[in-house]
């Protein structure tokens, strides 16, 4: 564990040795955080996730989510499918609170930046 990273440790704690988490981790519960957010279809990973998916390749768990980790600090960029119909800034607003809460109370980092990109809108099912 590098100098920088190091946790005071209380007098209940017991130092057993380092955690590490994985970037992969760490995108996954933004994936997460991302998705309980009302409005939010699903993430984007890019026009090659529908073929992907048509080829019968599993995507990964947290596809549309970007994370850097240095120095115990986050930075995040997630693509997201909106519903039709919600407000995109408010909503962005609301994914962007979510993955920094999600993500500093599971793991202790610290999130700098949560950078959302509108990869694009779901549009309701209608009945012909």
């Amino acid at each position: 564990m590098a100098e920088n990273e190091k946790r005071e440790i209380r007098e209940n704690d017991i130092d057993l040795g380092s955690v590490k988490i994985a970037d992969e981790v760490v995108a996954m519960i933004a994936v997460y955080a991302a998705r309980e957010v009302e409005g939010v279809a699903d993430m984007s990973v890019g026009s090659t996730s529908s073929f992907l998916k048509r080829t019968g390749v599993k995507m990964p768990a947290s596809k549309g989510v970007k994370v850097e980790v240095e120095n115990g600090i986050v930075k995040v960029d997630a693509a997201v499918i909106m519903d039709y119909g919600y407000n995109i800034p408010a909503t962005s607003g609301k994914i962007q609170t979510r993955i920094k809460q999600a993500i500093e109370n599971m793991t202790g980092l610290s999130v700098a930046d949560v950078n959302i990109r509108i990869a694009g809108i779901r549009m309701p099912e209608t009945e012909e």
